[in-house]
């Protein structure tokens, strides 16, 4: 019996419907229509004599076979994208100036750039570190080439990755002080800062007082304020630190707006090297937030 060969692309498509959660976007991500990615599914079904797919209620689940096939799947695309990137990623040169919060710096990207200087030795990246509003401005005063920021979606040059909700965060003993005072004691950047923004607000709104008991401009103090009881925050479920807990109106708190991912570019779109970095920090980006959401949703 001659062996298939499986579908490159079909098995990116598969990687992708798991990756982001649904045909649609993942057929969005691939460029294809809906159907298509459809064909594509049915054609590995077809080429494995197994379906990959079964409804769970009104959702599609992988099967046992098709679970396996995603594991080979993402080691297969591995092996190719490194063979691949052993090529043409010597051959791709220059400098690339980068910017993003300390949100995700300090937890999936600095995973992800060093998998890309790995592909791309002769691309340097210089990574800036900072708020995002400061980092759009950079931006758009030539200075980075590539930001990745939370907030500013309705910039021409923004690329929606994704849709995060926004959370309470405090302590292990959040709940017994917030119970113990009628004035919720917050930790909190300087102003301007979206964050700061809603979360006012939605205490406002609620009618819950409030007070700035810890003001800074770093994210690592502001966590270490938290940590220490000195007042709850609110940030998005990305990166997290271990030992705080989120919040939410079991603990008398309001419910808060959700807060959009976006790449923004400003460098030159014709440069191989910002558009491997581009790639590169989307796809790790899309994989990583889509977690989030899941780690939110329990």
């Amino acid at each position: 019996m001659q062996r298939p060969n499986l579908d490159m692309d079909a098995l990116r498509t598969l990687a992708a419907i798991l990756r982001l959660g649904s045909l649609a976007r993942a057929a969005e991500r691939v460029g294809r229509s809906q159907s298509a990615v459809s064909q594509q599914m049915r054609k590995l079904e077809a080429q494995l004599g197994q379906p990959l797919f079964r409804k769970q209620g009104r959702r599609v689940v992988l099967t046992e076979a098709g679970d396996r096939v995603h594991a080979y799947a993402l080691r297969i695309l591995a092996l190719n994208d490194e063979a691949v990137h052993a090529v043409y990623g010597a051959a791709v040169g220059g400098a690339v100036r980068f910017g993003l919060p300390g949100d995700f710096a300090e937890s999936w990207l600095p995973a992800a750039l060093g998998q890309f200087k790995k592909a791309y030795p002769a691309v340097r990246v210089d990574v800036e570190v900072e708020r995002n509003g400061a980092l759009l401005e950079r931006l758009d005063r030539g200075e980075l080439d590539l930001v990745l920021a939370m907030g500013h979606a309705r910039r021409a040059d923004a690329e929606r990755l994704a849709t995060l909700p926004m959370t309470w965060v405090g302590a292990a003993d959040a709940t017994a002080r917030l119970r113990a005072s009628p004035v919720i004691e917050l930790a909190l950047y300087r102003p301007p800062c979206f964050f700061r923004k809603a979360g006012t607000e939605a205490l406002d709104q609620a009618g819950k007082a409030w007070h700035a008991a810890f003001v800074t401009s770093s994210l690592q103090s502001l966590w270490a304020g938290v940590a220490a009881g000195l007042g709850i925050t609110l940030r998005t479920s990305a990166g997290i630190p271990p030992g705080l807990i989120r919040l939410d109106g079991r603990h008398g708190l309001p419910p808060l707006p959700r807060v959009d991912v976006c790449l923004h570019a400003a460098g030159d779109p014709e440069s191989p090297a910002l558009r491997q970095l581009r790639r590169t920090v989307t796809e790790h980006a899309l994989a990583a937030l889509a977690e989030g959401n899941k780690n939110m949703a329990r």
